[in-house]
């Protein structure tokens, strides 16, 4: 049950896949970046941007490429009732882009990788569970409420709409 001395906290994140084709543009951390394996472009929305000015940034810091036309692809969510946190990562696509691969990019090496082939990486489970849904038309949602104290979920919802 949430305490309601506590105020609702909200973070804000983006996720934006880039692909070319039949390829998909991933990230591979290392270890010491946290968040070990293959995972997308993103990051934290400064403040007072827009979600897509977030994610198109993030592209750019991450990578060096240059996104446009994003597509809204759905939204991956985590609550934790008990605090009121709520971690929020709206996810995008992006077949326009320009500019030239990083040569020493900040968050682990690039790699344009077939998306038929992708799941065969190692991937944070959360990423490998969203990653499909990229792919797919229209758009997701997936919720997740966590029991803190337990450190388990509550509840998890994944739906297409």
């Amino acid at each position: 049950m949430r305490n309601e001395t506590v105020p609702n906290t909200y973070a804000l994140y983006t996720m934006c896949l880039v692909t070319d084709g039949s390829r998909v543009l991933l990230i591979n951390r290392p270890d010491s970046r946290g968040f070990p394996g293959y995972i997308g472009p993103g990051g934290k929305v400064d403040f007072p941007e827009s979600l897509t000015d977030g994610a198109v940034r993030e592209v750019l810091e991450e990578t060096g490429l240059r996104v446009s036309g994003l597509v809204y692809k759905g939204l991956d969510e985590y609550v934790v009732p008990s605090t009121g946190f709520r971690y929020m990562v709206f996810n995008y696509t992006a077949t326009v882009f320009e500019g030239e691969l990083l040569h020493q990019p900040p968050e682990g090496e690039l790699e344009w990788v077939p998306i038929s082939e992708a799941l065969e990486l190692p991937m944070q489970p959360w990423f490998k569970r969203r990653f499909p849904y990229f792919f797919e038309k229209g758009t997701f949602e997936i919720h997740v409420e966590w029991d803190e104290d337990n450190n388990r979920p509550i509840r998890e919802t994944v739906k297409t709409i």
